[in-house]
């Protein structure tokens, strides 16, 4: 294939990739055209600022890091 015809692909589909969003926007407007503002209150969770009990991260690895008692590879 030569620069040309890449190119000729690269903006048909580009095109087809624009087309392909309009209608997409297109149909979620048409499937919620008033969506929520505001959060449901009934689905909100109180998280409470006290801080955690530290015994919950006893004996508990550091994530992604690996055990406290070993060294990486």
């Amino acid at each position: 294939m030569s620069l040309q015809d890449d190119l000729t692909a690269v903006r048909r589909n580009l095109n087809e990739l624009v087309r392909s969003v309009e209608r997409l926007e297109q149909d979620v407007a048409r499937q919620s055209p008033t969506a929520p503002k505001t959060p449901d209150p009934d689905r909100m969770v109180t998280v409470p600022d006290t801080p955690y009990d530290s015994t919950l991260w006893t004996d508990t690895d550091d994530e992604g890091l690996g055990a406290r008692d070993r060294r990486a590879p």
